[in-house]
């Protein structure tokens, strides 16, 4: 008896010893697990290890129903889900990606790009002049005989969908890919806050935290300066595509930019994220007394709106003159600087629209991406 009470005894004693270093094992690697805080980006999670960073992509394209996880590491592994960091050498495939490499300071590793005709930042713009910056083609159909050349740490790319045989070749030659989502996010500081995704493959972790921290504060203090005036003028946006008007629908970004910037656009109340496929008829039933009409489509002129179609002259925006438009902004070799610059600075577009739609308001701000067609 005395045997079986000893042995049941040293039983539980192992037991209880098991337990607590299993609990204290789990406490531990509970420890040693960060998950940083995105605040607005939907698209991706960024995960801290003891040794070791995990980039969770959730949506790299419309509808995906799969994620991609890289592992980050100072060490080199021929994993092709893990990259070693910081990046010494990049690949982007959007121009949006562009201003998040420059205000990181990291313009100068960036070795390739596609349509680089498509960059309008005088900064990376230089670095192409110098041969820095090598052209690799169409983003769809990247040179990959070049690309192996360059041997670039990681391409960034953007995916239209799950089977993108470009990129599984690029993966196969041993170069890996990682997939960028920001295109997607639902609101302005969503998509500018995947600078926190540039920062991770950087090391740069807290400059982008900064860079964000002050991009955030100042779009919300315009945001605040904006209902400072009683007044909301009414907005219609867009404009004909062959026999259809497109026009952002009332949960898409563009019209959180018209909310923020306190302004009574006519589709606000509509259902979808991307954008509305109207009749010409029903938009003018609707928006012809629009006090402000922004971004005609791709028009760069009111002459060129009224050849197009002569229903256009008959809105009040256009025979008040209050049309604005980003299309006449370009860098040096035709690039839209709106389509660039505009996800990483989204306060700038905020301040935009303000400065348009309340003239009283940020007196000593000039335009920095729209302005009136003539």
């Amino acid at each position: 008896m005395n045997y079986l009470k000893a042995a049941i005894v040293s039983t539980l004693l192992l037991t209880l010893v098991s337990c607590h270093k299993k609990s204290e094992n789990a406490a531990t690697k509970k420890q040693h697990k960060e998950v940083v805080t995105i605040k607005y980006a939907k698209g991706f999670d960024i995960v801290n290890f003891k040794n070791y960073r995990k980039l969770v992509v959730k949506a790299p394209y419309k509808d995906a129903k799969e994620t991609f996880e890289y592992i980050l590491t100072s060490s080199k592994s021929k994993n092709i889900n893990t990259l070693k960091v910081p990046v010494n050498a990049i690949v982007v495939t959007s121009t949006t990606h562009i201003p998040m490499l420059e205000v990181l300071g990291v313009e100068d590793k960036l070795v390739g790009f596609p349509h680089t005709s498509y960059i309008s930042s005088k900064k990376t713009r230089n670095l192409i002049a110098k041969g820095r910056v090598k052209e690799l083609g169409h983003e769809e159909r990247i040179n990959t005989e070049l690309l192996l050349d360059l041997q670039p740490d990681v391409v960034v790319g953007f995916s239209l969908g799950s089977n993108n045989k470009m990129f599984a070749t690029i993966q196969k030659m041993g170069i890996p890919v990682v997939l960028n989502g920001d295109w997607l996010e639902e609101t302005p500081l969503g998509r500018a806050e995947w600078i926190k995704f540039f920062g991770v493959l950087f090391n740069k972790e807290k400059e982008a935290d900064s860079i964000f921290n002050v991009i955030e504060a100042t779009y919300l203090a315009a945001k605040k300066i904006a209902l400072k005036d009683t007044l909301k003028p009414s907005v219609i946006s867009g404009g004909l595509y062959k026999d259809v008007w497109n026009l952002p629908a009332g949960e898409s970004f563009e019209a959180t930019f018209l909310k923020d910037a306190n302004t009574k656009y006519l589709w606000e109340n509509t259902k979808g994220k991307g954008s509305l496929s109207l009749s010409i008829e029903s938009v003018f039933d609707k928006g012809k007394n629009a006090d402000i009409w922004i971004s005609p489509s791709f028009y760069s002129s009111k002459e060129q709106l009224k050849k197009a179609n002569s229903i256009y002259a008959k809105f009040k925006a256009f025979q008040e003159n209050n049309l604005y438009s980003f299309v006449n902004k370009r860098g040096e070799t035709g690039g839209l600087i709106y389509f660039e610059l505009a996800p990483t600075r989204p306060d700038l577009v905020l301040k935009d629209l303000i400065k348009i739609a309340h003239p009283n308001l940020l007196k000593n701000y000039e335009l920095t991406f729209f302005e009136k067609l003539n």
